[in-house]
């Protein structure tokens, strides 16, 4: 490796491979470290020559739903002839996901460039700061340099965690949006619904539109009450727009969506389930609010058409159907629940499950238990992962033991949810169209993505 400065001591080094520039990003804070301070991330921004200046943005929070709506906004937008970035977090396999550009993500030569264009500026906020910059606020700056030097016209940005102190909230969006509320990072972020939403309230900025997906009332009070405060113009879903009906389809489901300006009728939607809808709704505002107004009808069919997101109600492989979600609280395991009611009919399907350690498995396995007619806990490969002995325990209480197994390698887990699928009768089920739904976490999903990819 070169030096970047090498008269300098201590100076950091330039990365050659994507897997340096991998260790080195994993070696800082980790992105779960969440502090009540923009301190660094502001040092670091101003260093860089505040990026995040050169371009608009729409900015999103929310607990779950925002990767998916992330993914539908930039397809619009793209449609409308703009550049786009797009910085998402976790990513579902690969580091240099959270960065996109055009609609592709980095490849692995453009982020050791991001990586190593930032360096410089890394090593001088380290060495002024009272800690290091973490993870997350490294990668921050790394998308937000990134983007300017595309350059983009437009970033469509998610919030790592919460909003009001997330490393993103530098920027001042044109568009905030805000998708639905629950509990999930409780340790950080609290176990109030209301309490949560003062601090995602805060990516509101004066003078920019905050779409509201549906809330609980005591959530939109609260949002309500930061716009008024920061002067900003409010679309709420079911009141300025929204999902006017849905009919699930062969590879997805047509929706009519009222958006701001006008209505957009036969939409196909590549993905699944009424929560989709719900955010293809919220996308379509949040491109209206951006300044666009009424959009073409074609344009909107077949930006929609191409709509896609990894890890999320993705059919991975049949015989027998393997199932991918994302879902780890019970907010997102509910989504998954309603989507299977409408949109499969599986018999028997087998559900593999891995969750991290500080996440709500006893609220998730609540709601899949009735969906599922047995379950292989497994664990992922980090070290924040339950063990597949703990989530065993806590799955026998809800499913009784004849219905849990326990198998830690997450390949082996899929392979005996796969056999049981295929054989019902070992589980006192007769044979139908057998199924497994593999979920619990981002990780654990991403990792069976690598897996089932690999044996196609």
């Amino acid at each position: 490796m070169t030096d970047a400065f090498p008269d300098q001591q201590d100076a950091p080094r330039l990365a050659e491979t994507f897997a340096e520039v991998e260790d080195a990003l994993l070696s800082r804070w980790p992105e779960t470290k969440l502090e009540p301070s923009l301190d660094r991330i502001e040092a670091f921004t101003e260093l860089l020559g505040e990026p995040q200046r050169s371009f608009r943005s729409v900015h999103l929070t929310g607990t779950n739903g925002k990767t998916s709506t992330s993914r539908m906004i930039e397809t619009l937008l793209r449609a409308l002839d703009l550049r786009t970035g797009r910085f998402t977090s976790p990513h579902l396999e690969r580091m240099n996901e959270r960065i996109s550009i055009d609609g592709e993500p980095m490849d692995d030569e453009a982020f050791v460039r991001a990586f190593n264009d930032v360096a410089p500026y890394t090593h001088l906020v380290d060495s002024e700061q009272e800690h290091p910059l973490s993870f997350f606020e490294t990668i921050v700056g790394m998308a937000y340099a990134a983007f300017a030097d595309a350059p983009v016209d437009v970033a469509v940005v998610e919030v790592g965690m919460g909003g009001s102190w997330d490393a993103t909230n530098v920027i001042d969006a044109d568009v905030a949006v805000v998708l639905p509320i629950a509990v999930d990072h409780a340790k950080y972020l609290g176990d109030d619904p209301a309490t949560i939403a003062v601090e995602k309230a805060g990516i509101i900025k004066p003078g920019s539109v905050a779409v509201l997906a549906a809330q609980t009332p005591e959530v939109a009070a609260v949002l309500l009450a930061r716009a008024t405060e920061v002067g900003a113009t409010v679309a709420r879903e079911g009141m300025e727009f929204g999902v006017v009906s849905r009919t699930p389809a062969v590879g997805g489901q047509v929706v009519s969506l009222q958006g701001l300006r006008a209505r957009y009728d036969d939409v196909f939607l590549p993905l699944y389930g009424a929560h989709q809808a719900q955010n293809a709704a919220v996308a379509l505002a949040a491109v209206e609010a951006f300044g666009t107004g009424e959009l073409d009808d074609d344009l909107v069919r077949a930006a929609f058409a191409e709509v896609t997101s990894p890890g999320r109600l993705e059919i991975i492989r049949r015989s027998p159907t393997i199932v991918l979600d994302a879902a780890h609280n019970p907010h997102g395991a509910e989504a998954v629940a309603a989507a299977l009611d409408d949109s499969f009919s599986f018999s028997p399907l087998v559900g593999v499950m891995g969750v991290m350690e500080d996440k709500d498995a006893e609220g998730v396995l609540a709601v899949l238990e009735p969906y599922l007619e047995h379950l292989v806990c497994t664990q992922n490969s980090t070290a924040r992962s339950m063990s597949a002995a703990a989530l065993g325990r806590a799955a026998v209480e809800m499913f009784g033991e004849d219905r849990v197994s326990v198998v830690p390698d997450l390949a082996d887990a899929i392979d005996r949810a796969a056999t049981l699928a295929e054989a019902g009768e070992a589980i006192n089920v007769s044979i139908g169209a057998g199924a497994v739904l593999v979920t619990g976490s981002v990780v654990t999903v991403g990792e069976a993505r690598g897996l089932l990819k690999g044996r196609r």
